[in-house]
This record gives structure tokens, sequence and C-alpha cells, in this order.
């Protein structure tokens, strides 16, 4: 049986979808982009800023799933170019310190004109 996981510290989804989803002891996040969970407006004009902002959101659904970055086991990391990896891996060893395993690529185009976004499989503790 599953849950569907929602807090106010991160932004509400923007379609017919869940922050996350639990399933056993692990929680499925939903792709996060860098929107300001109180207005639900775009954050940061660069990856940098972005990337910071995407992994606060992360952590708030984690926690509000009885997780934590440090319990994540896979990440899925979407960049709107290469030419940005290195910045983002900057933001990213600062959240990540588990080092899970990780696919990292580029798309053509991300929801709202994000530079990034991450989705997250993790244990609950």
């Amino acid at each position: 049986m599953s849950n569907k996981i929602h807090t106010n510290d991160a932004p509400a989804a923007i379609g017919p979808y869940s922050q996350a989803v639990t399933v056993g002891n692990l929680v499925f996040t939903s792709g996060q982009i860098p929107l300001d969970p109180a207005t639900g407006e775009m954050v940061g004009k660069d990856i940098t800023e972005q990337a910071h902002r995407v992994c606060k959101n992360l952590e708030a659904v984690l926690k509000e799933a009885g997780s934590s970055l440090e319990k994540v086991v896979k990440t899925t990391c979407f960049l709107s170019t290469m030419a940005d990896f290195a910045e983002f891996n900057a933001v990213y060893a600062q959240y990540f310190t588990e080092k899970p395993a990780r696919s990292c690529v580029a798309v053509k185009e991300l929801p709202k004109g994000a530079l990034v976004e991450i989705e997250v499989v993790a244990e609950i503790k």
C-alpha cells in the first residue's frame, strides 16, 4: 500500500501528481524544480541558485515522509544544459554527502524554464 506525501514547505504539485509517494520503507519523490514554496514562483537566475532551491525543496518533502537527504539511495538529475554540470555538481555535493547512485542528463526543456530538476528515491528512517 502506498501513501501520498504533501508538505507546505515545498512547492505544491503543478500537475496531477503527488510531491512524493511512500511504498514500504522507500519514498519516491516527484521531480522538484526551483519554485519558492510560499509563492510558487521560480527562484534563482543561475544554476547555483536554482540547484540550492531544488535541494531545499527535496529536503522538505523527504522530512515530511520521515526521511532525509542522508537516506537517499538514488537521484535522477535533469539539466537544461551540460554547460552547467560543474556548477551543479558543486551544489549537489553539499547536499548529497552520502553519494547516492545518480543519473544526470541534459534535456531539451524543463517545466517553467527551470535550469534543473531532481527526483530521488530514499529510505524511510
